[in-house]
């Protein structure tokens, strides 16, 4: 009897609905085609156990499964109930006339419990678009499945209830989640606060520029001055995300399944890799594709601590993703695109001793160890790095003051505002969203020069031996910095403060 089961495979960030084809036939075999990887192929050795256990078998006949499209590369453990419940059904175990309306996936256990999958969110927008009536899978992946409205979800716990609901009728608890309710009470605030942070008020004006225009940023300093104290606060300040930015982040997070039990995602992410980190494992990639810390970083910040002690391949190869906000991976069979639309912040010791520029510290580095260590920062990643600022230590009497600093709650207003500003501007423009965004032409159109504003930014050029990278990075910071005033046109204090953020463009730091 030939029986046809449905499930789904994540290719990126989307899903390919799957058809699950069993024939059983006299004959003694049991073959599976259709380019499943290994984990797919051991699945028999599974479903023979946890059907045993719940007083089902394998029939002792010929089996032949197809999983199509069969030119599509399969892979991971999630088919083990699919399989399951098309091998029942095409051996007359189970009776069902309704399997064509389900997407069912899961892995088994050998007692028959199901462990959670990955990719339940982008498979369950797929079940939505191609007309399923309903969506089967682990209970632990319920939450992140039932976001997706018009289509039932099931949360099952054991093989026993998928067999007793398609044999026996016996009803499946729904799962239903209000997405847009749900996701107005998760709006949570991040551990981390600006308060808590003492003194550095002006690195803290730094970050909130940074914040308001989407700005990558650069912190250097000695060890101990607070720069990976202040990298982490820097989620707190970002406007709160959209619905559509969180289903979006949600998604990525789903794919590689750090999603499970909680739902939608509400809160920006912040990823800080180690920095022996592969490119792969930056970037994205793999036998399989599967996304990297870039893509996991959608719509939130990306810290890479000690910049110059990632291998330099592997910062080179994070170019494309910061200029294009999507990352490209390109395999014999197939091409997936990750999204990667997130702030980078990075930080640096000045010098390899890590105390440059140090009066009171002794000179541990000499001109060529100097070189060495910040030339492994190219200036084509430097490109894409709008502010750079110093990061001194914060001296015994700011760290002994009671009084706290200003809340992550006061600057985050002060950032939504000017990102509410940017919205409007460039809300007849697909690809811009904010000032970081702004091309060569853009940045000619909304950072619009007076005579004294332009005389202003030639003498510092000029006399702080300011590189030709640095002129478009100034104007988009001083563009924000205006923002952040409410005002429409950029003026000379604004490009006065805007200047002070290129560190690494003055003569003596890279030459």
């Amino acid at each position: 009897m030939l029986t046809k089961v449905y499930g789904s495979s994540v290719f990126g960030v989307e899903a390919t609905t799957i058809v699950v084809e069993v024939n059983v036939d006299k004959g003694i075999g049991y073959h599976l085609v259709g380019l499943p990887d290994n984990a797919i192929k051991e699945s028999n050795y599974r479903i023979a156990a946890a059907l045993l256990n719940n007083g089902y078998k394998i029939p002792g006949k010929k089996i032949t499964i197809n999983m199509a499209p069969a030119d599509l590369r399969k892979e991971g453990s999630a088919y083990d109930l699919t399989l399951a419940i098309g091998i029942l059904t095409a051996s007359n175990q189970i009776e069902s006339n309704n399997l064509d309306s389900y997407i069912i996936m899961g892995e088994l256990s050998l007692d028959g419990s199901l462990q959670p999958i990955k990719g339940a969110l982008p498979i369950a927008i797929k079940a939505r678009e191609e007309g399923f009536k309903g969506f089967i899978l682990p209970k632990e992946n319920v939450k992140e499945a039932a976001i997706v409205s018009d289509l039932e979800v099931y949360g099952v716990e054991n093989i026993k209830e998928v067999i007793d609901f398609f044999d026996k009728g016996t009803p499946l608890e729904q799962t239903i989640i209000n997405t847009r309710e749900e996701f107005a009470k998760s709006l949570d605030f991040p551990e981390y606060d600006f308060s808590d942070v003492k003194g550095q008020e002006s690195i803290k004006r730094c970050m909130e520029i940074a914040a308001a225009g989407g700005h990558n940023i650069i912190l250097i300093g000695p060890p101990g001055a607070g720069k990976t104290m202040l990298a982490k606060r820097l989620p707190s300040i970002l406007p709160p995300m959209t619905l559509n930015e969180a289903l979006e982040t949600t998604k990525i997070h789903s794919v590689v399944g750090k999603v499970k039990n909680m739902g939608l995602m509400s809160l920006r992410p912040f990823r800080s890799p180690h920095h022996t980190i592969s490119d792969v494992a930056l970037v994205g990639g793999g036998a399989y594709p599967q996304p990297g810390e870039i893509s996991l970083s959608h719509n939130g910040v990306l810290f890479l601590d000690e910049l110059p002690e990632f291998k330099r391949g592997v910062l080179e190869v994070m170019r494309q993703p910061l200029e294009d906000r999507e990352v490209t991976i390109s395999r014999a069979r197939f091409t997936v695109t990750y999204p990667s639309s997130f702030m980078l912040v990075a930080s640096m010791n000045p010098s390899p001793g890590g105390y440059f520029n140090d009066p009171d510290a002794p000179v541990t580095s000499s001109p060529a160890e100097m070189q060495r260590y910040l030339g492994k920062i190219s200036g084509p990643l430097l490109d894409r790095i709008d502010i750079h600022i110093e990061v001194t230590p914060v001296p015994f009497e700011k760290l002994s003051e009671e009084r706290k600093g200003e809340s992550s709650v006061e600057i985050r207003k002060r950032v939504t505002a000017a990102r509410e500003l940017q919205t409007e501007r460039f809300k007849d423009l697909e690809n811009v969203h904010y000032n970081a965004q702004m091309n060569t032409k853009q940045i000619r159109e909304y950072c619009k020069l007076d005579a004294t504003s332009k005389e202003l930014l030639k003498n510092a050029m000029e006399r702080l031996n300011l590189s030709a990278r640095a002129y478009d990075r100034i104007l988009k910071v001083a563009r924000t910095i205006a923002d952040l005033e409410n005002t429409k046109e950029v003026n000379g204090t604004h490009i006065s403060e805007a200047i002070q953020y290129r560190s690494l463009d003055r003569e003596g730091w890279l030459g």
